[in-house]
This record gives structure tokens, sequence and C-alpha cells, in this order.
């Protein structure tokens, strides 16, 4: 897996926006969402914008609901605890009744957004129900309330076809109208991916129903539903024999009494998705024996705070989003031995702190044996010791680390990157882009000289040279591949002259038989501008030019000017020294 996947609920995306289109009763009837098409391994729709999503495509398909029932709607029996949509927006019912000094029949309902509601579910000092958040409740009409439907019957609103009624419509283009060559249905039997995202499913229907209609489903999305428990995703998934993907965001479903008993049901599931269902860690280590081949869980956006260590559950699992969750960074570690676990999302936690107190600086942890892929984008990591205890991860190869607050000296982004390569020795992949060798080396030699000065002053001094190492786990291994920095190339001017002082450098041009030129250049001048004057001076395009320099004070050797936006006084030239010129 080479991204952390979101199953996105695109099915229904284009039934509200054709709406009033000469075609809407096509669309509305599903001819968009019956193309077949696995879920997008890596969508855009993420937490609440996933939530958001399904509550426009909810309201649209109960509109078109509504449209085509005008007759007073049936409270069912069992309504407390069942699920219920009003105009878009979901909520659990907690009371059926009278509220005086109304007439007439009242559901007191708990809004998933609080902010949708009014009150506790008090009315006239009467606690008629109660809610998590004291303006959570509200009371409405059953007439403004809809209970859903049963799979079967979303899956023949959102995908039957009616081939007459599409070979019957005109469509005109620039005056012109097209015919319809041929239209081929569909059989529901034949699809692998059923979208119903916010299509009010509340049930599995008759036993059996699922298995004849739709055998060969792979991909399901029940996101934003009107299921209200676990049982009731079990008795449709017990009918997918094939489902290996299921995508149950946006959803509030209370948890079952045996899980374990449901195991069956998941057998084959590899990719569940919870995004948005306030769930706690605790209660999805509670659901996890139900899913005992699950490889990819994303949990984005949900109530996990404290992390506890999955005992028995979780153990073929691979990809872990754990991303908009305010996650206790005490009890990361609790997820140290899951033993496949390759992919770890943790970005948006609050993560600032991270320590492997079973290795040593430079040396390996035990912890997270297998795992390659990080994110740790957007969080308040802001000590660069942080990404030294990233170095001790064996497996570490790709690392997302954007939106932190950690700086470089000089403040600029690219020398930051520069310290994440030179520290990470095994990193591959930095914040989504592959890291080449010439980077690497350009990256490491520059860290080599960055903090040269404090090496030249440490060596030799134990107690010093232990701090540094501490410090720069990876600089005495960086000495063994480069060679020692010397006085010379990692000396610091004094700050007062650096804007205004000039170094007289000497260009020697070694690829060609022009003289060597003599120049006054400012210390603060780029190398990109540096190169931008030799161009004009030797006609040779500044992409194709080389340089090194050598000088009096480090005698026999010669050092690369390997990166562009670098300044003169960056690689510590000094007055007199020479400039070698090559190119391609």
């Amino acid at each position: 897996m080479n991204s952390f996947c979101q199953l996105c609920p695109i099915g229904n995306t284009f039934a509200g926006q054709r709406k009033h289109s000469k075609l809407s009763s096509i669309f509305d009837r599903g001819v968009m969402s019956a193309s077949e098409h696995r879920f997008p391994r890596s969508a855009t729709l993420k937490g609440r914008d996933v939530c958001s999503l399904a509550s426009l495509l909810s309201f649209v398909n109960a509109q078109r609901i509504m449209a085509a029932d005008t007759t007073e709607p049936e409270v069912p029996e069992d309504a407390v605890g069942r699920r219920v949509s009003c105009k878009g927006e979901r909520a659990t019912v907690r009371f059926v009744g009278e509220v005086p000094p109304t007439a007439g029949l009242w559901l007191g309902v708990e809004w998933d957004d609080p902010v949708r509601g009014k009150h506790d579910g008090r009315h006239d000092g009467v606690q008629y129900f109660t809610c998590r958040h004291p303006k959570g409740g509200s009371f409405v009409r059953p007439a403004k309330a809809s209970f859903g439907s049963d799979y079967p019957a979303a899956v023949r609103r959102v995908y039957h076809v009616d081939p007459e009624a599409v070979l019957g419509e005109e469509i005109s283009i620039s005056s012109k109208t097209l015919e319809w060559a041929a239209f081929k249905e569909r059989s529901l039997e034949s699809l692998e991916t059923v979208l119903l995202t916010g299509c009010e499913v509340n049930g599995p229907g008759a036993d059996g129903d699922i298995r004849e209609t739709t055998p060969n489903v792979r991909w399901l999305d029940l996101s934003a539903s009107l299921l209200c428990c676990w049982e009731d995703v079990v008795a449709i998934s017990r009918q997918l024999e094939h489902l290996e993907a299921l995508q149950l965001s946006c959803n509030r479903l209370r948890l079952p009494s045996d899980p374990a008993a449901h195991c069956r049901a998941f057998c084959n599931l590899r990719v569940l998705t919870l995004i948005g269902c306030e769930l706690t860690w605790t209660q999805i280590l509670q659901c996890a024996p139900m899913w005992p081949q699950l490889e990819e869980l994303i949990v984005e956006d949900n109530n996990i705070t404290e992390l506890h260590r999955p005992e028995g559950v979780l153990q073929q699992l691979k990809c872990l989003n754990l991303s908009k969750n305010p996650v206790d960074q005490d009890s990361l570690l609790s997820l140290a031995f899951l033993p496949r676990l390759e992919q770890l999302n943790m970005a948006d936690t609050g993560l600032s702190q991270l320590h492997f107190h079973d290795a040593a600086a430079g040396g390996q942890t035990a912890m997270f044996a297998a795992l390659e892929n990080l994110n740790l984008s957007r969080n308040d990591i802001s000590e660069w010791h942080v990404i030294d205890e990233l170095a001790k991860l064996p497996a570490l190869v790709q690392l997302c680390c954007r939106g932190n607050p950690l700086v470089s000296s000089d403040r600029k982004p690219e020398t930051a990157n520069q310290i994440f390569i030179a520290k990470l020795g095994r990193l591959e992949v930095l914040n989504n882009c592959k890291i080449h060798p010439q980077e690497r080396r350009g990256a490491e030699y520059d860290y080599l000289k960055m903090f040269g000065e404090e090496w030249l002053q440490v060596r030799g001094r134990s107690q010093l040279s232990e701090q540094f190492a501490c410090r720069h786990p990876r600089y005495l291994s960086l000495i063994d591949k480069y060679g020692a920095p010397e006085e010379g190339e990692v000396k610091k001017r004094q700050p007062f002259a650096l804007k205004n002082q000039l170094l007289k450098i000497t260009f020697v041009f070694v690829d060609g038989d022009k003289r060597p030129v003599e120049k006054k250049l400012p210390a603060s001048m780029e190398v990109q501008k540096v190169k931008g004057l030799l161009s004009r001076l030797i006609k040779v395009p500044a992409a194709d030019l080389r340089l090194s320099y050598t000088s009096a004070k480090v005698a026999d050797r010669e050092f690369v000017m390997d990166s562009d936006l670098q300044t003169l006084l960056f690689y510590a030239i000094d007055d007199g020294d020479q400039v070698l010129v090559r190119w391609l």
C-alpha cells in the first residue's frame, strides 16, 4: 500500500446538481452512480468534509423520497434508538410521545451535530430525554423525519435504470439533437462497487434479499446511513461473501454485545473506514474481534485520546490512520508492537514529543519494527531531537512532517529539509518527494559544515563530545563517509561585516582556454547568481556550470559548491580563494 487510503463517497455527488436538468430523472435513478469503479485509494475528502458531503447527499435523497410519498408517515414501534434524517441532518430518536401543551406526536431527537439542536431534552421543566451535549436535542414532528429504507430498496433506487426512459430522452448540444446508438441495461448482480452515501439505509431488509440482489459486491460505502447498531451492519455484510472494503463514516452505531460472534460476517474484510463516528480507542478495540483479517483501518476525526495496546486483535493491521484525533502522546507507544504495521498517520494529533527508551542515541529501537511510512504533519514538533528519535526506527523510509515548527538557524525551509535528510540516513521519501543520491550527498555534506565549528570546539574533550554526539547522532558516521570538516571550511564571520563585505575571488576556467578572471563579489551572493554572471561572461548556460573552490588555508583540497541556493558565505569562501569553473 503506497498511501493512507480513504474510501471516498463519490457515487452520488452529481445527483443534486442535476436536479433541474432535462435528464434529472435519469441521473436521479443512478446512471452516474451505476458506473463501476473501485473506491479511490487516495481521496481528497477527509474527516468532516466526508460528513458534510454525506449530509448534502442525504438531503437530496430525502427530498426525492418526500416528493414521491406525501402520506403521513407512520412511526415505527421501536422508534426509540432508531436513526432519522431531517433535511440532511442525522439524529437518534430518544423520545416518542406528546409534549404538552401542544397536541400530536413528537420525536425527541439527539443530533449528530449538536449545533443543530436547541436544548438537552428538557421542555417546560420536564426532562423528556437526555443528550450528551447541553444543546444537542430538539423536538420534531414525525412528518419532518425520515426513518430511511432498507439496503435492497436503496440499491434499486440508486442503481436501477429504465432503458426506455433513457432512450426516450433527447439531448441537445449547440442546437443539435443527439441520438442514442444503443443502451445496455446492467444487472445489479454484476455490481462489485456499491456507493450508498447519504442514501438513508436503515437495515438489511428481508433475509437473503441482499445475497440475491448484489451478491458480488467487494467495495461498499454506507457512510451517513441510518443504521443504528453493528448488528445491522453484520446482517448486511454476512450476505456479501466477497466484501473486502467497507466505508462506514459519519455513522453512530451501538456497540455489539458479543463482537467475536460476528467475525464470520467480516472474514474477508481488509479495509475499514470509520471517519467521524465519535468512537474512542477502547470502543474500537472492543469491536476489533469482528475484523480478524483487517489490514487497513481509518479512524480519522473521532474521540480517540488515550491509546491502549491491542491484545490479540488487529494483528494483521498494516495501515492505521489516527489523524485529527487529540491523542495522548505518552500512549502512542502502545501501538509499537503491532507486528505488521507499515503505515501510521498521526497528522493533526498535537504530537510534540517522541522517545524510544529502549535505544540510545544513534541506535535502533525494537518498537514499530515494520513501520515504513509515517505521517506527522501539522503537529507541534519543535525540537530536532524528535527527528533523531525517528532515526531509531529500523524500517522507516518515508516521512511526511509538514506544518511543524521545526526551523533551521537561517529559518530557510530548504535548510530544514537538508537537516531532515542528514539526520535520517535511511529515508527515501520526504514530504512526498523522492530523495535522489545527489540531494542526499549535498544535504549530508552541508550538515557537516553547518555544525562543523561546534564539532571542532568539542573534539577531544570527552564529556562535551558525548553531548555533541547526543545532539547529532549521525555526525561521526558522516565524518567517516566524507571526512572531518576543517577550520577553513566552517569558520563563521562576524555578523557586523557580512552584508557589505566584498570578497576578491579568482575564477579559473578548467574546461577551456580562457584566462582566469578576478572579481569582487559580496559574501551574501548566492551561487545561482554567480553562475548567472559567469554564464554571461563565457556564453555557457548557467544550468551547465559546475563550481568548486580551493583555499590557501586548506591545501590540496577542493570543495564542491553544489547548492545553488546557498551563499558564498555559507561555503566559507575567503578573500583570495579560487573558484574552479567547469561545464557540461
